[in-house]
């Protein structure tokens, strides 16, 4: 009896051992299955993340061929604008020299003017015309100041 008692306790034993296997397995079996359905989301998300991140790889090429292209423009319009400024200061300092020999030119007509006044024309009212128009070398500075003013400004249009 001895012996058929240990081989009841050993298959008891192992039946229990056998039970605890089974009800094992079928918790490792659900945990797979969760880890399966897991992994295919994982996978899905990866799969939209490697889309996102070459949108983003191309998005930030394109970034930098628009800043190169800015930087360029940028570049060559600010060329420009110096370029036009110093054409713009020659002018103008051409053009007060200019202004500067016209003064002088109407200031030697009013000092040699006392001369021909010894011999006013016939016609006061022409006389004192031509007096006016000789004696204003503000008129005639001004008159170029104005036309400096205008070449400025069509200069600074031309610019823009």
């Amino acid at each position: 009896m001895t012996g058929s008692f240990y081989g009841i306790v050993i298959e008891s034993l192992v039946a229990v051992l056998l039970g605890l296997t089974i009800g094992y397995c079928v918790i490792l079996n659900r945990r797979l299955i969760r880890l399966r359905a897991d992994e295919t989301a994982m996978r899905g998300t990866i799969a939209e993340l490697i889309t996102a991140t070459g949108f983003a790889e191309r998005a930030i090429r394109n970034l930098r061929v628009i800043t190169e292209q800015t930087n360029e423009t940028l570049g060559e319009g600010l060329r420009a604008s110096v370029d036009v400024t110093r054409d713009l200061d020659d002018q103008i300092a051409r053009g007060q020299d200019v202004l500067d020999r016209i003064a002088q030119i109407a200031e030697a007509a009013n000092a040699t003017r006392p001369a021909q006044r010894e011999a006013p024309p016939a016609n006061v009212e022409q006389f004192r015309k031509e007096e006016a128009q000789i004696r204003s070398p503000n008129r005639t500075a001004q008159a170029a100041q104005a036309l400096a003013m205008r070449l400025r400004a069509a200069a600074a249009g031309q610019a823009a």
